[in-house]
């Protein structure tokens, strides 16, 4: 068994008449309660937005409270994120190299594949070629008997959200071809959305994780305040791969 946590969309620096007071405390809340888990994870991931300007305060704000509370997690940039300041402050990197940020992990024979949807100055998501290239290698790569998750931060499809799906990721049949030559994809993991949805792409599970900063409204519930919620609180994704090949997902409300 395989078991991990995922949450997304802090927007560090985030101003709401607070100077980020806010995003911070959401953060904060969320880094908390994985801190405070009684029971180990075996991965915890971001999937993007990790600053809200993609200022390298905004970063070194981040590594400040991933050290403070323990919690290291993989990381993938997303549509508010800056490729420079974001490879510089939380990977040590070059900040003049603004190539696509992809970064494979392997943990307990578990593939965690960390791309970069991101388009910079854009707000939708594409997988360029360099980055489809690399996942189609590490894929090819990984262990065809351990699970590979393919995580990112735009979703390849839409979502039904009338906020977020101008935005999605596009291209998305090229991925499609790429994970469909692998057979140790386990799924699809992503952000973005701002609400937590669960669907399937390319004949595989696809995860979307809730928001930290804020919840996206879908039509149904009404656009009365705008269609974005910052009162409800944040919620996390936990993900559970087990011996017989299923993944399953549980989310949890971050209480404050």
């Amino acid at each position: 068994m395989f078991a991990f946590a995922q949450f997304s969309d802090i927007h560090l620096g985030q101003d709401r008449g607070d100077g980020g007071a806010r995003a911070r405390e959401r953060a904060e809340r969320v880094l908390a309660y994985l801190a405070g888990l009684p029971g180990e994870l075996d991965a915890v991931l971001l999937t993007g937005d990790i600053a809200d300007h993609g200022e390298e305060a905004e970063y070194t704000l981040a590594a400040k409270l991933f050290a403070d509370h323990g919690v290291l997690p993989l990381i993938c940039p997303g549509n508010h994120d800056a490729r420079g300041p974001y490879r510089s402050v939380l990977l040590n990197g070059d900040a003049a190299d603004v190539s696509p940020v992809n970064q494979a992990h392997q943990l307990l024979g578990a593939t965690l594949l960390m791309c970069d949807s991101s388009v910079p100055g854009k707000g939708h998501g594409h997988l360029d070629d360099a980055t489809l290239t690399w996942l189609d290698q590490a894929l090819a790569g990984a262990p065809d008997d351990k699970p590979a998750f393919v995580c990112f931060h735009h979703p390849p499809l839409a979502l039904h959200g009338q906020y977020v799906d101008p935005i999605r990721q596009f291209g998305e049949e090229r991925l499609a071809e790429v994970v469909g030559r692998h057979g140790n994809v386990a799924g699809l993991l992503c952000g973005h959305s701002h609400t937590p949805a669960v669907t399937t792409f390319a004949g595989l599970p696809l995860v979307a994780a809730p928001g930290v900063v804020s919840t996206l409204k879908m039509p149904w519930e009404g656009e009365e305040g705008g269609p974005i919620d910052y009162e409800l609180p944040p919620a996390i994704a936990f993900h559970v791969y087990d011996d017989e090949g299923r993944l399953t997902t549980h989310f949890r409300v971050v209480p404050e």
